[in-house]
């Protein structure tokens, strides 16, 4: 039977094998089941036909007790205000995950930005920021790129928020250019993120890389870095895909050489580049729904949501699966996948990379002092490691899925920033003085 309950409702669900095990206070756990608020918009834009369309768009504040929201705006046609209420709850986990003084929040816009001029969609991303920029700011709600979104589009959106409140406001959006207050690594952070997850369990488990195969379901800008450097490090990629299909090779593929075609050309094409010259290789073509499928040791799901459900959860061969998009497993999957004995390393921790990296975009922001390249990445592996092995612990100390001690991890945090604005056990104990 199909599952009637919205994508917020099927998230929160996500808090109960936690909840036994998390000292949080039934008061603040009540807070996390409403957002904050949200903000519907419609957006008119003139297109370059000289017609006008309205597009519609939201912005929801889910929680801000550990500092300002944060979360990024996705371009999708099937954007809508539950999908993004879910995915401001799932912010407000992974920024408490890693320890970033963040919120969650998220926002998008109905829109297939596959369709606009490039003009259209800057008129259409300056529209937006009108409409919310009362709803943001660095001290409020700081957004983020998305699912197609960009930092040109980031760059955009902190323009013309500037011009509203009439001085520069780089701190008010991450992801940017670097030219326009951007941070080095960022481009890369979320897959790099993924990876120094990926290493710390192989260290933990003992693996050698070499003998370890990877499906990567998704060739973008999450995927792309994190299979460059799995790769680098003696991993073999036997498999990727993009939005019309995949390509999959016993033997593993050059994955600097599929990147480098995938940019150029914007085809996922199984080639090997020496220098210049390029040759095409032997590869099987493959759906994405056979992707999920092969026998593999690591499986990445780095697409869309939902894609590993009840369905196809039993088909599912993988050892491992290290959750690279937001959502990719269904909570009826999750619970097959378990009982198969399938680690899942949860969204919440392994694409936290790029929120943690925002976050230091923002410090750097407004602090007017700008990192290298090679600090970002240091500063970003010490967390990613040592919240990937606080959850794997809490995991081993309680025997539950390393999602759940994920959850635990989150909801300890949560918990803590609200009990200190006071609770019901607190006031009562004042009371009786």
């Amino acid at each position: 039977m199909a599952d009637s309950s919205s994508p917020f409702e099927r998230a929160l669900t996500r808090l109960d094998a936690a909840l036994e095990l998390s000292h949080i206070h039934t008061e603040a756990l009540n807070r996390l089941k409403f957002p904050k608020s949200l903000i519907e918009v419609s957006i008119p834009v003139r297109m370059d036909d000289g017609g006008l369309q309205i597009f519609k768009g939201y912005r929801v504040h889910h929680d801000d007790s550990r500092g300002p929201c944060k979360g990024g705006i996705r371009y999708h046609p099937e954007v809508e205000i539950e999908e993004v209420k879910a995915l401001a709850f799932w912010m407000t986990c992974k920024t408490a995950v890693v320890g970033v003084p963040f919120g969650g929040a998220k926002g998008g816009i109905c829109v297939d930005p596959k369709e606009l001029s490039a003009t259209e969609l800057e008129r259409l991303s300056r529209g937006f920021i009108q409409r919310v920029a009362d709803f943001i700011g660095p001290e409020t709600d700081v957004p983020a790129p998305d699912v197609y979104t960009n930092a040109m589009v980031m760059g955009w959106m902190m323009d013309e928020y500037s011009k509203i409140v009439r001085q520069r406001t780089p701190a008010v959006i991450t992801g940017k250019p670097i030219p326009l207050g951007g941070s080095e690594g960022r481009e890369e952070a979320t897959g790099a993120g993924a990876y120094y997850a990926l290493r710390t369990l192989a260290e933990d488990e003992g693996w050698d890389p070499s003998q370890m195969t990877i499906a990567v379901q998704g060739f973008g800008n999450a995927a792309r870095p994190f299979a460059k450097m799995a790769a680098s490090d003696g991993y073999k990629v036997v498999a990727v895909s993009d939005s019309r299909g995949g390509i999959f090779r016993e033997d593993g593929f050059d994955v600097e050489s599929l990147a480098k075609r995938k940019l150029e050309s914007r085809k996922l094409e199984a080639i090997y580049c020496d220098g210049g010259v390029c040759e095409m290789v032997d590869a099987k073509n493959v759906t994405n729904e056979e992707l999920l499928e092969l026998d593999v040791d690591i499986l990445v799901p780095a697409a869309l949501g939902d894609v590993i459900n009840e369905d196809n959860a039993s088909k599912i061969r993988a050892k491992h699966i290290i959750e690279l998009a937001n959502g990719p497993i269904d909570p009826a999957a999750d619970r097959i996948l378990h009982d198969a004995g399938i680690e899942v390393i949860p969204d919440i921790l392994v694409n936290a990379g790029g929120v943690t990296v925002s976050y230091f975009e923002w410090v750097q922001n407004r602090a007017g002092y700008y990192w290298t390249r090679e600090r970002v990445l240091k500063e970003l592996e010490e967390i990613m490691v040592r919240e990937t092995r606080a959850v794997r612990a809490l995991r081993k100390d309680h025997q539950i899925s390393t999602r759940t001690a994920a959850y635990v991890h989150a909801l300890n945090r949560i918990g803590d920033a609200l009990a200190a604005q006071g609770t019901k056990d607190y006031f009562a104990e004042q009371a009786e003085r």
